[in-house]
């Protein structure tokens, strides 16, 4: 990659926030509408990195005549009902309070309509100058990577992303973005990080190098 990224792109859940708990929470209330039993791990695991569709696709695998009872649901429900549940991972504010001012700040992420009112429920909006969701494109589709660097005209060795899941991975190998693994050593990255001091230090050393290069 280049030795100083000029912007950051973030997945959402399990890196802004740790949401395991709210999305359990969230499909729950759906399958126990539909007359299914509740998430198994394999199927939290699933619905924890991929987009609302394909959740719901998946879930009602065995019993497909339930998913469109199951999408009129997901229509209906606000998940801003679950944001009680959401947690905001420690020492992000402060990471993007020093970023903002250095980098360009996206989110690529396969939430959909509850993107903007997730960041905006915890006053975090503003750092994003670009908000990607699935309603633009699911995250298995190289699109949802490669619009965020079209739409900033950057490259993509100076773009760096950090998420947490094979799908993430997997997108970056596609578009050939740098990728940091946030809190998970399974993924192959240019470092795994378990909290955002360790990004600010990471990209603090980048700059040094490049600044000593120059």
């Amino acid at each position: 990659m280049s030795l100083h990224p000029k912007l950051l792109i973030f997945d959402c859940d399990g890196v802004l926030f740790d949401s395991k708990l709210a999305n359990e929470k969230y499909y729950n209330y759906i399958l126990n509408l539909i007359g299914r039993h509740p998430l198994t791990p394999e199927e939290l695991d699933f619905v924890h990195v991929h987009s609302l569709s394909q959740c719901l696709e998946y879930l009602c695998r065995e019993k497909p005549h339930l998913l469109e009872k199951a999408l009129q649901i997901s229509k209906e429900i606000s998940y801003s009902l679950f944001f009680d549940y959401m947690i905001m991972e420690d020492g992000l504010r402060e990471f993007l309070d020093w970023a903002y001012p250095r980098y360009l700040i996206a989110i690529c992420t396969n939430r959909t309509t509850s993107t903007i009112p997730l960041l905006n429920h915890f006053k975090l909006t503003h750092y994003f100058q670009y908000i990607g969701t699935a309603l633009d494109y699911p995250k298995s589709d190289p699109r949802a990577l490669i619009s965020i660097l079209d739409y900033f005209s950057i490259k993509p060795d100076l773009a760096l992303y950090i998420g947490d899941s094979q799908v993430d991975e997997n997108l970056c190998k596609t578009c050939h973005v740098p990728f940091i693994s946030y809190k998970n050593p399974n993924l192959q990255a240019l470092r795994v990080i378990h909290h955002y001091n360790e990004l600010k230090s990471f990209l603090e050393e980048r700059a040094m190098s490049f600044d000593t290069s120059s």
